[in-house]
């Protein structure tokens, strides 16, 4: 690892002779050796290049060598380059005592020991060499720790996932196995009632009045089964990216009037009453049944939560969008479960309120959203909540979405 590290060397010196001898003395594949002939050719390159060590000269016209390594001592880039002064004075100057002044870690007189140079380059390279090596050791031990924190908080994130995952399908099993059991007691109910009937001959218990009403209520608890299927089979679809979305031109308009019709029933239930205000015919190429499903969930959830005040929707276009809006004056919802509502198995909580799977907001969003259009919910505590519906209007109809 250490020899595929690079060594810059720099050597000054005023004549050029001496650089090309320096250079052949201490220059090896290696390394790379840079001449300068003055201090400030110096202090040019030591800002272009990260140097392993510097051998200086100390008698050089202008800025000697001490100079330059004051100023080398004195910049952030260069204050920890190893300096080798070079002198061809007499050892009676004492010019080594004021090289060691200037930082300088070793002091050299000319005429030059090969053997020394050589061996003094060797262990400041190979010093460096070692530093530059530690230096990327720990950079990549640095980046191994946040790697490895990046990988426990995406592991603690994927367990927190989890957990909810299960929390989720242990509730979505509970919420199940209640809404199932109501129908389901029902049926039984109804079944057990008219054998008990058939066992004592009790022909009256049979008129066609009675029939009708028994056959009304065995399709209500029917209907209400084949919704919880439904619903629990859209998500599926929604996983799997297989929600079918099969558009065809028809008007809202009529699509919500024929709906309130057929929800009669569970509005005199619920003894409320529902208004519709529409601008016109709002025409455009979306699935029907899917929207028809959308709307469903809305008034339901309307009639839900409502608290038998009235319920208005609305069906009007707002530039390039088709607007349904369904407002109701009933407990409302906090900003907290507004941010909420719309995921799996949610359900605005309410003691006096029957709770559902909490799917039908979550499947009306995908839906909304495989038309390119957007859900939206404006409500404050005790002040009932608008939805909104904005589906584009595309007058050449939408792709198809993957069939089931």
């Amino acid at each position: 690892m250490l020899s595929n590290i690079q060594a810059k060397l720099l050597i000054v010196d005023d004549l050029p002779e001496n650089l090309l001898a320096l250079e052949a003395l201490i220059k090896r594949e290696d390394r790379t050796v840079y001449k300068a002939l003055s201090a400030d050719e110096a202090l040019s390159l030591l800002l272009q290049h990260e140097f392993a060590m510097a051998i200086l000269d100390v008698q050089m016209p202008g800025m000697n060598g001490f100079e330059l390594a004051e100023l080398m001592r004195g910049t952030e880039k260069t204050k920890n380059i190893p300096i080798i002064f070079v002198s061809a004075a007499g050892r009676e100057l004492n010019y080594a005592f004021k090289g060691y002044e200037s930082g300088a870690v070793d002091f050299l007189h000319k005429p030059l020991d090969i053997h020394a140079v050589k061996s003094k380059v060797n262990v400041f390279v190979d010093l460096y060499r070692q530093s530059k090596a530690l230096k990327q050791q720990l950079e990549a031990l640095e980046q191994a720790r946040r790697e490895q924190e990046a990988l426990l908080q995406q592991l603690q994130s994927t367990q927190a996932d989890l957990e909810q995952a299960v929390r989720m399908r242990d509730d979505f099993m509970s919420i199940v196995a209640h809404e199932v059991r109501t129908p389901l007691n029902g049926l039984i109910l109804e079944t057990q009632l008219r054998k008990m009937h058939l066992a004592r001959d009790n022909a009256s218990a049979f008129t066609l009045d009675k029939m009708h009403a028994m056959v009304d209520r065995d399709e209500r608890q029917i209907k209400s089964l084949i919704r919880l299927i439904e619903d629990m089979l859209d998500v599926s679809r929604i996983r799997t990216g297989k929600l079918s979305i099969r558009p065809s031109r028809f008007d809202l308009v009529q699509l919500v009037s024929n709906l309130l019709q057929n929800f009669a029933q569970q509005i005199e239930a619920a003894e409320t009453e529902v208004s519709l205000t529409v601008f016109g015919p709002v025409e455009g190429h979306w699935d029907e049944f899917r929207i028809e499903q959308v709307v469903s969930n809305l008034l339901t959830n309307a009639l839900r939560y409502g608290g038998r005040s009235p319920i208005q929707v609305r069906v009007y276009r707002e530039g390039d969008e088709a607007r349904i809006e369904v407002q109701d004056h009933g407990i409302g919802i906090s900003k907290e479960n507004q941010k909420r509502i719309f995921q799996q198995f949610e359900r605005v909580s309410a003691k006096t309120v029957v709770a559902g799977l909490g799917l039908g907001l979550f499947i009306s969003e995908q839906i909304v959203a495989a038309h390119g259009g957007s859900i939206v919910v404006e409500s404050e505590i005790n002040e009932g909540a608008l939805f909104r519906v904005c589906l584009p209007i595309q007058e050449n109809g939408i792709s198809d979405a993957t069939s089931d």
